[in-house]
């Protein structure tokens, strides 16, 4: 075996590859280790033998934070690099304070040569104040992992260590017997330092570090000018902020040259074309900008100075201003000048080789106005310099523009109207209005009127006849203004206007958007004019160009719930003709309640009316499409019965009855049913119905008449005979008028009388005064008239019975003495005489009738009455 051993070494030392005779040793020599913060700086040499090797020389390095092996890396040596000294730069997660780092380099192995390995440690630093945060005021950029070092005394314990803003993400680890390490994710929130917090459980409680968060620079576009075409300035737009302004200020150069001010760098130059770069850095990175032009191309000239506003007309006026830059003379210059009127701009472009001055036209008379003056170079032109100094001046005054005049037909009169000229037409104070006119016929036998400034409006009672021209002019202290012409038509030449039907408009947005075919006669234009229905107010109108067929009119004036009309018109050489017309509403609102007065009601049979008078259209707030009439009988089922005629004054409701019915009418619009009025009343039967209860009612009272009249006439004689018995003859004996006593009374019931068969005339009694008194009695017998009656068992009442004389009419003298107790008689008080004055009674026998009866009188007889 170590023969074979010895062979295979001399093979391989008489190879092409290996070292050359006498290389036997090959490695790394004058290793050192250097940081600062975080970042590790390795340098070593190879040993002077490695020079022989033919073959590229191979390191194996690994690193050690605190004994833990952390990195391992080959690193190749060419072989034109051996012999050179070498070096390898590393960026530590830890302060490198915070731990030892130890470096460990070695040859890849070989066995053509013996090599050997270099070691070196970079021990972490011991705080002089035994607690310390590593690092102290470290840049971090915005979403890189942070690692920060807690170094605790001996003695003390670690409690807790945090970063005083929430963070992503955190983790505490320990490194050794007294560091810990804590790894946080910086976030981009941060402007100023980030507290990292260490506490422990010595008696000085939690210490910390700071640490700051940006971004490198963002800057970009970099453009470079020039204002004196003797320098250079560039310019360029800054990105994202750095968030480091306090600790890691961005710092600018511009070929090579610190920048005084940030955003913007000025150098002198020469003309011509150069190349200008400007570095942005901070310590978190670096940015590069460069530009590349001639300067004369970007030229940018400073504001016009001393402008003057001189020779002020009414319509133009002229400028002047001079120059901050003597060299602007030199080149073709373009200008803008601004004239501001109020809230409306104009602006004019003038050229001109070192341009000062200008000419404004096209200006109002009598106007404010307000003038600034902007210029660049004409040729190559790069950027408008800055606007100069505004400066106010205003015009002179002239004559009014002429006025826009319209007119409106009413009735026999033609009212001619014209608009108030604005300040900015009227250029001066309007003094009056003057209003011509004359027959087309006869021009020059014109009338005038003067129209004080108060009015806009002059009516004329003109011949409709024939046509007439009316011109308008406005006067102020500059003279009158042209005169604005119109002609009136007349009967012959225009159409009658009511021929012209009547369409209907939705308005939208307080507005009302027209439209209208193209009119072939409309030579000058159209005109729209537009005013309230049912309202006094003023017409008001637009004029629009011939090719205009279409107009949104808006207006302040216009109200909702009010209805409008407009007249479209073509505007002629002649009088104006009337096109189209509409009615509508910029928008319909609610009827207000109550709408219907008076409400009426008509009942025929059972149907009934509702009626109302015409609704005027000053209460019309939206249009009315229809009317409906709800109706019920006590609060029961609702009916309803309408119409869509919006000219109806009336609504039946039919087939009723007899009950009480509320009737509520109500207008049917686009905004639903409004302007609810009520009636209630109590129905009657109906005509017929009462007629035919009378009829029928008549017709049972008469059958039954009928009946009962049938059935009496039928049963007469039985009737007769239950209703009015026979009543005997009276008879009269010297008992009945000499007894005191009788069993029953002596006297007739005043009322009743008999019936015969024949006719029975009442005999009367009858006195005369002075005649003997005839008795039936005896003449011996004494009648004691004057003695009281005593009857048995009661005292009875004495009566006095006067004589008297019978005289009974058509009686035979042998009749015989009626029975006077069934006598139904009638007395004639006329002759009745007291007893004191009477004699006696006489009988005549031409008064006493074959059968009859005596008629008495109670009165002659006292009955006894009872105890």
């Amino acid at each position: 075996m170590t023969s074979w051993f010895l062979l295979l070494l001399v093979f391989g030392w008489s190879s092409e590859d290996g070292p050359a005779p006498g290389v036997l040793l090959c490695g790394p020599q004058n290793l050192t280790l250097s940081g600062l913060a975080q970042s590790l700086l390795v340098t070593w040499e190879d040993h002077p033998s490695c020079s022989a090797l033919r073959n590229p020389l191979v390191y194996h390095l690994t690193v050690s934070v605190a004994e833990a092996q952390v990195l391992h890396e080959v690193i190749s040596v060419t072989l034109d690099q051996i012999g050179s000294p070498h070096s390898w730069n590393w960026t530590s997660y830890l302060p490198l304070e915070c731990a030892s780092h130890t470096v460990r380099l070695e040859p890849k192995p070989d066995q053509a040569y013996v090599s050997w390995t270099e070691e070196k440690t970079l021990p972490g630093s011991k705080s002089s104040k035994g607690r310390e945060i590593l690092p102290q005021n470290q840049v971090f950029a915005v979403g890189s992992v942070a690692t920060f070092c807690c170094v605790v005394p001996d003695g003390e314990r670690l409690s807790e260590m945090y970063v005083d803003f929430a963070v992503s993400s955190m983790n505490v680890s320990r490194i050794s017997r007294q560091r810990y390490v804590l790894k946080v994710h910086m976030e981009p929130n941060w402007e100023n330092c980030v507290d990292v917090r260490c506490i422990t459980n010595g008696t000085k409680g939690k210490y910390g570090a700071c640490a700051y968060v940006g971004y490198p620079p963002d800057d970009r576009d970099l453009r470079c000018e020039t204002r004196d075409l003797e320098s250079v300035q560039c310019s360029w737009e800054k990105g994202r902020d750095t968030n480091l302004a306090l600790k890691s200020p961005t710092v600018y150069r511009l070929n090579g040259r610190t920048c005084d001010h940030e955003g913007t760098c000025s150098h002198e130059t020469e003309p011509g074309e150069k190349t200008w770069t400007l570095t942005a850095q901070n310590q978190l990175g670096k940015v590069e900008l460069q530009d590349t032009a001639d300067l004369l191309e970007r030229v940018h000239m400073y504001a016009p100075e001393e402008v003057t506003v001189s020779h002020v007309n009414s319509r133009n006026v002229s400028l002047q201003w001079s120059w901050k830059v003597e060299r602007y003379g030199n080149l073709s210059l373009t200008c803008e000048v601004s004239v501001r009127d109020g809230e409306r701009i104009a602006e004019s472009t003038h050229f001109g080789l070192g341009l000062n001055s200008a000419v404004v036209v096209n200006l109002i008379p009598n106007w404010e106005y307000h003038v600034k003056v902007r210029c660049g170079a004409a040729s190559h032109f790069w950027k408008w310099s800055d606007w100069s100094v505004m400066k106010p001046f205003r015009t002179a005054g002239d004559v009014p523009d002429a006025l826009n005049i319209w007119m409106q037909r009413r009735r026999n009169r033609t009212v001619i109207l014209w608009k108030e000229p604005l300040a900015n037409q009227s250029h001066g104070d309007v003094t009056e209005y003057v209003v011509s006119w004359s027959r087309t016929s006869e021009r020059s036998q014109q009338k005038q009127t003067r129209v004080p400034l108060s009015h806009q409006n002059h009516t004329l009672i003109l011949d409709r006849r024939e046509q007439h021209v009316v011109m308008v002019t406005a006067k102020n202290q500059n003279g009158s203004s042209p005169p604005s012409t119109i002609i009136t038509c007349s009967i012959s030449t225009c159409p009658d206007e009511t021929s012209v039907k009547t369409s209907w408009i939705e308005g939208s947005s307080r507005s009302f958007s027209l439209s209208w075919p193209d009119s072939p006669a409309a030579s000058c234009g159209y005109v729209v004019d537009w005013c309230p229905v049912a309202q006094d107010a003023p017409l008001d109108w637009l004029k629009l160009p011939p090719n205009q067929t279409s107009v949104l009119l808006t207006s302040g004036n216009f109200r909702d719930g009010l209805r409008y009309s407009m007249s479209i018109y073509a505007c002629t050489e002649a009088a104006p003709v009337l096109l189209e017309k509409r009615e509508g509403y910029v928008r319909e609102t609610r009827i207000e309640g109550q709408l219907f007065k008076p409400l009426t009601l008509k009942q025929r049979d059972m149907d009934v009316e509702i009626s109302w008078d015409r609704i005027p259209l000053t209460e019309q707030t939206a249009l009315i499409r229809g009317y409906r009439l709800y109706y019920w009988e006590n609060l029961n089922q609702v009916f309803n019965v309408s119409t869509d005629d919006p000219e109806a004054t009336s609504l039946t409701a039919r087939h009723l009855r007899g009950a009480l019915y509320t009737f509520t009418v109500t207008a049917q619009t686009a905004v639903g049913e409004c302007g609810d009025t009520s009636i209630t009343s109590t129905l009657g039967s109906s005509g017929d119905d009462l007629i035919q209860s009378v009829l029928i009612s008549l017709g049972v009272v008469f059958g039954l008449l009928f009946i009962v009249t049938f059935l009496c006439f039928r049963h007469w004689t039985c009737i007769k005979r239950k209703v009015y018995p026979p009543i005997p003859k009276p008879v009269v004996t010297d008992q009945w008028f000499s007894s005191p006593v009788k069993s029953s009374r002596p006297y007739l019931p005043p009322d009743q009388s008999l019936h015969g068969e024949g006719v029975v005339e009442v005999p009367q009694l009858l006195y005369e005064h002075g005649a003997p008194v005839i008795s039936h009695t005896e003449p011996e017998e004494e009648t004691p008239y004057d003695k009281p009656v005593k009857s048995r068992g009661r005292p009875a009442r004495a009566f006095p019975n006067p004589p008297y004389k019978l005289m009974l009419k058509d009686h035979p003298p042998s009749m015989t003495e009626p029975d006077i107790q069934n006598q139904t008689h009638t007395v004639t008080t006329a002759q009745y005489k007291p007893q004191s004055h009477m004699k006696g009674v006489t009988l005549s026998q031409n008064q006493v009738h074959s059968g009859g009866f005596i008629s008495c009188h109670p009165g002659y007889i006292l009955v006894p009455e009872p105890s």
